[in-house]
């Protein structure tokens, strides 16, 4: 389990050390490096780590797990489940979506600096080869995002013993370099930080948002902690990767301090000039595998977002027989391709793109806060002064560091805002046209139990085999129902109602999964839930249910509505996200594919719905 922690979780946070310490100095490239400097970064740095990534997340955030799932967006379905009140609720959800997007955009984000970083070592050792550092990079990245569809368990298990030695190396790196030059450990002092700070002033508040990079993944120890436990984690974290990290941040920063050319890149410098090669191909290594849980982990916040009906369907594809959570999403795979190559063509090194991450990072850090508060507050029953105390110094924490970054919203923090805003207006105009679509079939929909209660006095054909309505209210007659009888004249012998029901849980265990009910002699209703950790496979849990309903897929036809959206007379969205909620449905894949259902057994019929 602890291997596979550092390898799935401490990827991202782990290749840190490539470009924080770099990016931090960088701002005092117009000045002579001093004791102030150096000493002033790596004691924020250090505090950094310790405040925001230890007690922050690992001693206080993870305690708040959705049934053993973390994450922004189980964070938000805490939050929700002990809040009242429309206006509250809607508050809380635009924050937990906000934090998803700002999520989206770190994966964006992630892979470029990280692989730009990594190939960057080259032109230590070789300056001639400067020119193929964004060729290389964009190979590299193409080809991660290439063997995508093939999953991450065959080479799952060999990220942790890579990520081991990584972090072993460059501690070692770090230790060497301090023991020649001890005194760097004098900036584990807040008191450094401080001077710095009443130094530079102005400046050291800019600094604040490259010092923000050292922490970067953070997130990833509370969004993956269902698939390990938190104490994997925990032990992880303060027993190995800390340790290791703060040992080659302050090596880097003794070999500055010893060498202050070595600031145009500390880290490659750390070692003997026979190191750097091979240093670099390790680095890569470990920064595509950084980069994977970041990929895996979209695929993974694409589908709560589905699950929770912020976001229409898509193609989910199961990657391993035996993993539910390892799955690919091919319209993500493509999007996060595209966005991470493009970024790496307009940025072209990693200290430009470092201005991009820091907004993406601080800004999930700010909406974990909030959330994090009301969850503490109303489920631990903590006290206000407690609540406000705690989560209040994150917030500020939290606040300055993403107030440094917005002062580099023209070198390239607009990127992630400007992504993050367009996927809210996405989700938010998702969810509300669904909402929309709802009240007006409620609106013009028949109720279900007149409807079977008339059925015996009707002289309506009864016909041999099995119909499967699917329908999104279990109270009302399916539109398809209503279509078919119009059209056809004739219901089958063998009924059933299947209506999908998403929980704002993780997975739903196996003994709950399906309610089944008769209805009427013939007619039964079925309840399928799943969690938003879940995909749906409707044929194989009727399957299942073969002691409570004759079940034969073979006899089975399914009967959908196809919905023909239009816009209403008098629309209740603005254009614009009517526009963006059509654009969505036209391109959502068919329920037929996203429910598993086999397409030579479905009868869909299409309704026109006008909102």
């Amino acid at each position: 389990m602890l291997l596979g922690v550092l390898g799935v979780v401490y990827g991202d946070i782990g290749t840190s050390p490539l470009y924080a310490f770099k990016a931090s100095l960088e701002l005092f490239k117009d000045l002579p490096i001093t004791n102030v400097e150096v000493m002033g970064v790596l004691s924020l740095i250090f505090w950094s780590l310790i405040l925001i990534v230890t007690i922050k997340y690992v001693m206080l955030v993870m305690r708040a797990d959705n049934r053993g799932e973390g994450g922004i967006l189980s964070l938000m379905a805490l939050a929700l489940r002990v809040s009242s009140g429309a206006a509250m609720r809607k508050t809380l959800s635009l924050i937990g979506i906000a934090g998803a997007c700002l999520f989206f955009g770190d994966g964006i984000i992630t892979p470029a600096i990280s692989v730009l970083s990594a190939v960057e070592g080259l032109e230590v050792s070789a300056p001639g080869l400067k020119e193929v550092v964004i060729p290389v990079s964009i190979a590299i990245i193409v080809l991660l995002f290439a063997m995508q569809y093939r999953g991450t368990h065959s080479v799952g298990r060999v990220f942790g013993p890579i990520m081991m030695v990584w972090f072993l190396i460059i501690g070692a790196l770090g230790l060497i370099e301090i023991v020649q030059h001890p005194f760097v450990l004098m900036a584990i002092s807040p008191t450094y930080a401080f001077a710095l700070c009443v130094q530079y002033k102005g400046l050291a508040f800019v600094v604040l948002g490259a010092v923000v990079l050292c922490v970067t993944g953070a997130e990833a120890l509370y969004a993956d902690m269902g698939h390990f436990g938190a104490k994997p984690i925990r032990y992880a974290w303060t027993g190995f990767v800390l340790p290791c990290l703060v040992l080659n941040y302050f090596g880097q920063g003794a070999l500055v301090l010893h060498d202050p050319g070595a600031v145009a890149n500390p880290f490659f410098l750390l070692g003997p000039a026979w190191t750097r090669f091979p240093m670099v191909a390790l680095a890569t290594v470990a920064t595509v595998i950084a980069s994977q849980a970041v990929i895996s982990g979209a695929y993974s916040m694409t589908r709560q977002c589905m699950q929770l009906g912020f976001l229409p369907r898509m193609t989910v594809r199961h990657t391993s027989t035996t993993e539910e959570g390892q799955i690919y999403v091919p319209q993500v795979n493509a999007a996060l391709m595209v966005g991470v190559v493009i970024l790496v063509m307009a940025f072209k090194t990693s200290d430009n793109l470092a201005a991009a991450y820091g907004i993406a990072v601080t800004g999930t850090f700010i909406c974990t806060a909030v959330l994090a508060m009301v969850v503490f507050r109303r489920q631990f029953h903590w006290s206000r002064l407690a609540t406000v105390g705690v989560f209040g110094s994150f917030f500020i924490i939290d606040g300055l560091f993403f107030s440094a970054n917005t002062l580099k919203v023209v070198e390239g923090g607009w990127v992630p805002l400007a992504l993050g805003a367009f996927l809210t207006a996405m989700m938010t105009s998702w969810k509300r046209g669904r909402d929309l679509m709802l009240a007006r079939w409620q609106q013009d929909s028949m109720p279900l139990a007149p409807f079977l209660a008339r059925l015996p006095q009707s002289r309506t054909v009864r016909v041999p085999g099995l119909a499967i309505f699917l329908t999104g209210n279990p109270d009302y007659v399916p539109t398809s129902l209503l279509h078919n009888l119009k059209h056809n004249k004739v219901l089958h012998e063998r009924v059933l109602f299947v209506t999908v029901q998403n929980d704002d849980v993780p997975e739903i265990a196996q003994e709950r999964r399906a309610a089944v009910s008769e209805l009427t002699p013939g007619v039964h209703r079925v309840v399928l839930r799943y969690g938003f950790m879940e995909s749906p496979n409707i044929p194989r849990e009727l399957e299942e249910l073969g002691s409570t309903i004759a079940f034969d897929p073979m006899q089975a036809s399914y009967f959908l509505g196809r919905e023909v959206l239009v816009p209403a007379m008098a629309p209740k969205m603005p254009w614009w996200r009517l526009w963006l909620f059509l654009v969505m449905a036209r391109n959502a894949v068919p329920a037929t594919e996203f429910f598993r259902i086999p397409s030579d057994r479905v009868v869909e019929l299409g309704v026109r719905v006008a909102i």
